[in-house]
């Protein structure tokens, strides 16, 4: 099923996450019975799989890079977009301020995946693709961490601004904690075991099991779940285990977040009642308008800001923030776990759900076209020469040593293998010479400066990230001390900071 959504996806060019929903619709019809979506399995299950899996690939030097836009957006921008949107339904629908307010939550919480899928497709510059990630990554936490708070406040009927404020902090700060706890944790049992099974059921243990806890002792899951997959992903995946072991995990996590996300996404398509739809659809309407002027009013004037203290965010990278808050599965899962006891419990479940479907199918068909539209990424003549050129010498230098391999293993005589191999030596020289020369040049010509300076600096981070990983290594098999290599690591860090990002 999914495989044939997936093809069809790719031939009428829409987002798979879309497709999915689509296709899960149109199964309704052929269903003896609905399939329930449980929201208890998606927050304690799927939620932590998910976010573990987007914390483990985030490179965290990229992330600093982008947290003061990143941190405006998941925190703030939470909290406007919430406030915002809970107010345009309240007036609008006449809903009290508790049901209005969780919709609000509900409705602020954004999905990266169908957005990272659009990335996929039209490439974007990577600083934009790191906020988008990050904001997700910390804006779920805050919203649930809010969702929490509004549900307290419907139980014991009031609070305080510094009570909520304290509550607020000792969530977020508590998951933080259990979540540095569980990620060095792991970092001993690495070093004991090298076994790539035992790697991922490790990182499986960590990730439900720092949710868990923390749930349990009323502090943020969310919260703990990414601190702790940023810890596994940057400290001890990449310098504590075997590179073949890291491939196996980070391919387990990869594999693992996609079979989520597609029996996700389908459940969403099956879960639609096309009936009521229908009947709920002016007020679907309005959720959407709401949750889009929050949004909005949260998106654009946060990033405002950022230009006063960091690197102004471009207005067509703020375009791209602002269409691309679709919804998911959490906002879903959230509506399915309203109190029984709350005012119009249904009407706000099918509210929500509406909202999701308009969202995913809308945005998710358009977002493609806009972004294509905005062009984003601009490949200059000199840059497609650039890369021509790195290709020509990948390719070259490919060759070469398969020709090495094939000389060792006898199949073919020495003369041969002498006169191919001169063949693509000089395809490698004539690249490389004019590579050097271009380089060399790059300070005489603005233009051409500012292009390989960009390039280079990606190859700096390469290069970086490499001696990082020496160091650590060394220091794990006791060749360094670990004094000489925790400060060796702080000015490789400090260098990959002051690279220009692109």
């Amino acid at each position: 099923m999914a495989t044939g959504v997936a093809l069809l996806s790719r031939r009428f060019r829409i987002p798979y996450v879309t497709g999915l929903v689509v296709a899960g619709l149109a199964m309704t019809e052929f269903l003896p019975s609905r399939v329930g979506l449980d929201s208890s399995l998606i927050i304690n299950l799927f939620l932590p799989i998910l976010l573990f899996e987007a914390a483990i690939n985030t490179d965290i030097s990229r992330l600093r890079s982008t947290i003061k836009p990143i941190a405006l957006l998941a925190g703030p921008g939470v909290v406007i977009a919430s406030g915002i949107t809970a107010a345009v339904l309240k007036f609008g629908l006449g809903l009290g301020w508790i049901p209005a307010l969780l919709v609000g939550v509900i409705l602020a919480i954004t999905d990266t995946v169908s957005v990272i899928a659009v990335f996929k497709e039209v490439p974007v510059p990577s600083r934009l693709s790191t906020i988008v990630e990050g904001e997700s990554l910390f804006n779920d936490g805050m919203a649930l961490v809010l969702f929490s708070l509004i549900l307290k406040v419907n139980a014991a009927g009031s609070i305080t601004v510094a009570e909520g404020v304290q509550e607020l902090l000792m969530v977020i700060l508590g998951g933080g904690l259990i979540g540095l706890i569980a990620g060095y944790l792991g970092v001993g049992l690495y070093a004991r075991s090298d076994d790539s099974l035992s790697s991922i059921l490790l990182t499986v243990a960590i990730a439900l099991g720092a949710f868990q806890v923390s749930q349990e002792i009323g502090v943020s899951g969310v919260v703990a779940v990414v601190v702790a997959g940023l810890v596994v992903g940057n400290l001890e995946i990449a310098h504590t285990v075997s590179a073949s072991s890291r491939i196996t995990v980070l391919s387990f996590w990869e594999y693992a977040g996609f079979g989520v996300n597609t029996f996700i996404f389908l459940l969403i398509g099956l879960e639609i009642n096309p009936e009521i739809l229908g009947r709920t659809l002016p007020a679907v309407l309005l959720g959407v308008l709401a949750y889009q002027i929050g949004r909005f009013l949260s998106v654009y004037p946060m990033l405002a800001i950022v230009g006063w203290f960091d690197r102004a965010i471009p207005l067509r990278w703020q375009h791209v923030l602002f269409l691309g808050n679709i919804k998911g599965s959490l906002s879903m899962a959230l509506a399915l776990s309203l109190p029984s006891t709350l005012p119009g419990r249904e009407e706000l479940i099918a509210l929500v759900f509406g909202a999701v479907f308009i969202s995913l199918v809308g945005q998710g068909i358009s977002l493609p076209w806009v972004v294509r539209r905005l062009k984003l990424t601009y490949t200059s003549e000199v840059q497609q020469w650039i890369e021509s050129l790195q290709s020509q010498l990948m390719t070259a230098k490919a060759a070469q040593d398969e020709l090495e391999n094939l000389l060792k293993a006898g199949v073919l005589p020495k003369s041969v293998y002498e006169e191919m191999r001169a063949s693509y030596q000089v395809k490698i020289a004539a690249a490389e010479r004019s590579l050097r020369d271009f380089y060399n040049r790059r300070s005489e010509q603005s233009t051409t400066a500012t292009n390989s300076h960009t390039k280079l600096d990606a190859i700096r981070r390469r290069l970086l990230l490499a001696e990082k990983s020496a160091v650590n290594d060394a220091l794990r098999k006791r060749i360094l001390s670990e004094e000489v290599v925790r400060s060796r690591v702080q000015a490789i860090d400090q260098q990959l900071l002051d690279l220009e990002d692109d």
